[in-house]
């Protein structure tokens, strides 16, 4: 008993660096897609294309591994990743022949891909998901934004972006000590026993379709414009590389002030409220920012959009991760979200070809405010996972009950919308009755003396 919390407290560490390591490669894609163009003499659209190839191999990787985390074993799963991470990253750090950069961006966004799908799968299997994907995103908000600060003093070239994201791997590595192997005889019994419902349809399976098709597009807008965010500040708004690393280092910052606020925050305003009106303040800060032609404008909007971004990211996280406890909409959800940042670099180049970087954001803001509208349904309406007994919380006045173990419900527990079963009525004859309360007088007596 005494070693489960040190180890249950190991898991959520482990658990938070791997969330980590998998984002930090879209976090950095501004600098990595900028890099990409100077360093390698590629057009925008082709530094773009490489990015998006990157985060096309970390959304199927998550879209293979929806279901077998816990059939490979989150330990073994999680090493996997990051040591493609170390190799693919590495080697494109290594080396300045394109085809072997976009199959090191290739092989390293398979791994990132990897080791986001086993901590999306374990943080769904949390007691509170939400506050573990805020953990999460305040771990990679620091992370990137130490790297903002200290990238641009190292030196140019694609080389350093890479060599970051692949230390960063090498640095998690360790931390993998306290997932659960699944090699022992145990684990594969537990294993086998959890994959069974793998096969079986989805629960809420209509809620987390427009879940995961809405946060494809919801992603694809808002990394349309960072994918293009270091292009604006460079040439729009007049910002040197060295000022424009500082303004994404203070977003970023504020993206951890903004998680901290979210956890604090908890489910006092539900999931509908934070979802609905952060999108629809994010599409404001994108109509700004990609409208700036000055460094404050930039940066307010860059900073306004960062605060509110990860707030709204781990909602969305949490509420992916109470539609099944087994996590398996946690990672379909997280892949059709990095399947979405994959294709923002593409999109924002071409947007900002054809209709200049203002226009590229007005068509953007539109699209966060349609996205906005499936999504706050889903929050609303979207009941979760159902609690046992005590654990009852309250959403629009109604009671929700919400399942807060890791394993369903055992076959012997009802489930929830079951169909009731009937109370058969025991008759007790009217004179056994009265037998039996004048048994009870004449024994009083004898009692109290």
């Amino acid at each position: 008993m005494p070693s489960r919390r040190p180890r249950a407290l190991g898991a959520l560490v482990a658990l938070v660096a791997l969330f980590t390591a998998g984002y930090v490669a879209p976090y950095l894609l501004p600098t990595v897609v900028g890099r990409l163009s100077a360093g390698l003499g590629l057009s925008p659209a082709g530094a773009g294309l490489i990015g998006s190839i990157l985060l096309l191999g970390s959304a199927s990787a998550g879209f293979t591994l929806a279901a077998r985390v816990e059939r490979i074993g989150p330990r073994r799963a999680a090493r996997l990743g990051l040591a493609l991470m170390t190799l693919g990253y590495g080697t494109a750090a290594t080396t300045d022949l394109v085809p072997l950069v976009v199959a090191g961006a290739t092989v390293g966004g398979f791994g990132s891909g990897t080791a986001t799908a086993v901590a999306a799968a374990g943080i769904a299997g949390r007691p509170d998901p939400h506050r573990a994907s805020a953990l999460g995103l305040l771990s990679v908000s620091a992370t990137a934004g130490a790297l903002y600060l200290t990238l641009p003093h190292l030196g140019g070239g694609h080389a350093l972006p890479f060599a970051a994201i692949a230390a960063v791997a090498v640095v998690v590595a360790p931390s993998t000590a306290w997932l659960p192997g699944g090699t022992g005889a145990a684990d594969r019994g537990r294993a086998a026993a959890a994959d069974a419902p793998h096969h079986g349809p989805l629960p809420h399976r209509r809620a987390g379709t427009v879940l995961a098709v809405a946060i494809l597009c919801w992603s694809m807008a808002q990394n349309a414009l960072w994918g293009v965010s270091g292009r604006i500040g460079l040439t729009q708004a007049g910002l040197s590389e060295v000022a424009l690393g500082m303004v994404f280092a203070v977003a970023l910052g504020a993206g951890l002030l903004g998680v901290i606020g979210a956890g604090a925050l908890g489910a006092r305003l539900g999931r509908a409220v934070p979802i609905g009106v952060g999108t629809a303040l994010i599409a404001g800060c994108v109509l700004l920012s990609s409208a700036a032609e000055g460094p404050v404008s930039f940066a307010t909007g860059e900073i306004a959009w960062n605060a509110v971004y990860p707030v709204v990211l781990s909602y969305l996280l949490g509420l992916a991760a109470s539609l099944d406890p087994r996590g398996r909409w946690a990672v379909l959800v997280g892949s059709a979200s990095s399947l979405g940042v994959a294709c923002g670099p593409v999109v924002g180049s071409v947007l900002s070809e054809a209709a200049g970087y203002p226009g590229m954001g007005a068509v953007l803001c539109a699209l966060l405010l349609l996205v906005a509208v499936p999504m706050t349904a889903v929050a609303r309406h979207a009941s979760g996972r159902p609690l046992v007994p005590g654990s009852v919380r309250r959403r629009g006045g109604a009671p929700a009950a919400v399942l807060a173990a890791t394993t369903p419900p055992s076959a012997l527990v009802p489930q929830m919308g079951a169909p009731e079963q009937e109370i058969a009525p025991i008759p007790v004859p009217t004179a056994r009755r009265r037998a039996a309360k004048s048994a009870f007088r004449l024994a009083r007596p004898t009692d109290r003396g």
